[in-house]
């Protein structure tokens, strides 16, 4: 994951977070510009600290990006604007599925500035802001991915996190690259590829199937991500 610079002009809005009773969160591990390594040991320590179900049967990591490899994002830490944002190759996030009908869904990104975890559509209002006009270049996709299917088939020795020279963009992390459980050393390519072609014309209750059945899940607009999640039970 790295920064992308534009050289469009965005406009500064004032934005306020959303003040939820929530119980304490644990530390996690976090290196800046690994997003997809960040979200997959985010996964195990909430399956591991009983905040999620035991074999992640709740969670679902999400991929965004688009044919461009550039998205905006707001409230992100690694901006150095005041609102927030910045212009990603790609993110990668954890969405929650609510554990009751009183609570919403919750969406866990150690790169942001937002309360940790967010509300999905507080997430969704103060950092993809669908409803701020963008070019059609910066239009943001989403990779949803059961976060079981997830954690067996990723896979990334950091290859893309070096230069034409072999140093790094990017400091590592200091553990070893993530391995698959078939053996597979890298595809996070196959993740972070997402393209207007991928993406499902309609939201329907069959969507769910080939997101518990599929490696790289489903491809959705960002209008259809609350409406995907809204017909989880």
């Amino acid at each position: 994951m790295e920064e992308e610079s534009s050289g469009g002009k965005w406009t500064k809005e004032e934005m306020t977070t959303s003040n939820l009773d929530l119980s304490p969160v644990p530390q996690f591990d976090h290196t800046p510009f690994y997003c997809e390594e960040n979200v997959y040991f985010l996964c195990k320590k909430l399956c591991t600290s009983g905040i999620a179900e035991a074999q992640g049967s709740d969670l679902f990591v999400v991929f965004i990006s688009n044919d461009k490899g550039q998205i905006p994002l707001w409230h992100q830490k690694a901006s150095h604007r005041a609102d927030g944002v910045i212009l990603w190759d790609y993110h990668a996030i954890c969405i929650q599925k609510k554990r009751d009908g009183n609570s919403p869904h919750l969406v866990w990104d150690l790169d942001s500035s937002l309360q940790l975890p967010s509300p999905l559509n507080v997430y969704v209002a103060e950092t993809i802001r669908p409803s701020f006009q963008l070019f059609p270049e910066f239009q943001r996709f989403f990779r949803i991915v059961h976060a079981p299917v997830f954690l067996h088939s990723f896979a990334s020795d950091r290859r893309h996190m070096k230069d034409s020279n072999g140093n790094w963009t990017a400091q590592p992390p200091p553990y070893d690259p993530i391995i698959a459980e078939d053996g597979t050393v890298h595809n996070l390519n196959e993740y972070i590829e997402i393209h207007g072609a991928d993406i499902v014309s309609r939201v329907e209750v069959d969507l769910l199937d080939a997101v518990y059945a599929q490696k790289l899940g489903v491809v959705v607009r960002e209008n259809q991500l609350e409406e995907f999640f809204s017909l989880l039970t």
